[in-house]
């Protein structure tokens, strides 16, 4: 796939064959409008959900909040992991900055119910990607993170609700630079016509 062929989006196929994520760090403005935001959330809603639950919030991180967030992955980070040096420190700062937006996506399922919660989480992680998809419609690029912030119970609890999770924080700009295609999988190791098992 050549440079010209990325992040096409002349066309519905073209735009799900050149969708990239991109690296955070390496995103530049401009980031969505108010109104592209907004878009791109109804947008990742339109998932399937056995239910119609919607076991999946997001929490929109403003650009005005991110020393907030620095300073509450900083006491998660001191916290949590005491043995984290100087680099972590510096990353864990980098994270809570990079990016133009920033959302994260909550796996929210309602416990107890008849609707496994395996099958929210899944569609949980289908508005996450959704949101990825949206962002690139919209001609921005997005990268879904996780890390140890993700699994931090002091930064869940910044977010989330009980019973709620992180499922990742998703950053979305412009690409500082041209994205790459990366190695995919090759379809005839990881597809296969089913073998009916014998009676």
């Amino acid at each position: 796939m050549n440079d010209q062929m990325l992040n096409d989006r002349a066309s519905a196929l073209s735009l799900l064959k050149t969708r990239r994520s991109g690296r955070p760090r390496e995103m530049i403005g401009p980031g969505p409008t108010v109104d592209e935001l907004r878009q791109i959330l109804e947008i990742a809603m339109r998932v399937p959900d056995h239910g119609k639950l919607a076991p999946w919030r997001f929490v929109v991180v403003g650009k005005d909040q991110r020393d907030q967030l620095s300073s509450l992955l900083r006491r998660a980070l001191q916290e949590e992991h005491p043995e984290a040096g100087p680099i972590h420190h510096e990353k864990a700062e980098q994270f809570a900055r990079q990016g133009e937006a920033l959302v994260v996506v909550l796996s929210s399922p309602i416990q107890n119910h008849k609707i496994p919660v395996w099958e929210q989480e899944l569609s949980a992680g289908a508005a996450a990607m959704n949101l990825l998809h949206a962002a690139h419609a919209h001609g921005y690029v997005g990268g879904w993170i996780t890390g140890w912030q993700a699994y931090s119970p002091m930064v869940n609890a910044g977010f989330a609700r009980p019973g709620e999770r992180i499922a990742g924080f998703v950053y979305i700009g412009s690409p500082g630079r041209e994205l790459e295609e990366r190695p995919r999988p090759d379809p005839a190791d990881i597809v296969r016509n089913w073998d009916p098992p014998s009676d």
